[in-house]
């Protein structure tokens, strides 16, 4: 396996071909998911050095498939992985393992295994952390821009809904995130409450 090429190559196209309007789903997003993956699997402890190597993979590749459409976006990526991977040394088991960590994180995630768990994890740490307004408006933009939604209530809405339905996998994010994660879903309540009286 040469994981250093298949990051670079991936990087590459994310950094040049990925639409300027993805404000989220960005290169940005995908180096945090990244670091994010590496971070809980260290946390987690229990991840040998070639999961390791595919969980840092399929980190990278998560998103890539909003390079060719925005729609079913995992899928058109397990397709780039497909493609890409084998040129990098990647056995085929390796390219389904990658592919299944992938399509774990659509949502509502499902994933089956410890190193989609992590992936999922990684992929929304961003909800319990310092950082979640910042990166939430990143995405309110990009929805607007694609017309899923205009305002900030149906925005506010959104999220409520969506925390509300939102579970971490993981040891580490059930204890690290999801503390932080209630309190912003109270703070997003109250704004409702206060904004629809």
């Amino acid at each position: 396996m040469d994981p250093l090429g298949a990051k670079s190559y991936i990087l590459e196209r994310l950094r040049n071909e990925l639409p300027k309007e993805r404000t989220y789903h960005c290169l940005e997003h995908t180096l945090d998911v990244y670091a994010s993956a590496i971070d809980i699997a260290e946390k987690e402890g229990v991840v040998d050095e070639e999961d390791l190597t595919l969980l840092k993979t399929a980190a990278l590749y998560h998103d890539c498939g909003f390079i060719v459409h925005g729609m079913d976006h995992e899928q058109h990526g397990c397709v780039l992985v497909q493609e890409h991977l084998p040129r990098f040394g990647y056995s085929s088991a390796q390219v389904q393992r990658v592919c299944d960590m992938i399509m774990a994180t659509r949502i509502p995630q499902s994933p089956r295994n410890k190193l989609s768990r992590i992936l999922c994890d990684a992929d929304l740490d961003y909800l319990g952390r310092a950082d979640f307004r910042r990166i939430g408006d990143s995405l309110f933009s990009e929805m607007r821009t694609f017309g899923v939604l205009s305002t900030e209530l149906e925005w506010n809405q959104l999220q409520v809904r969506f925390l509300e339905r939102h579970s971490y996998f993981t040891v580490t994010n059930k204890k690290l995130r999801e503390p932080v994660k209630q309190q912003y879903l109270a703070e997003l309540r109250q704004w409702l409450s206060d904004t629809l009286k």
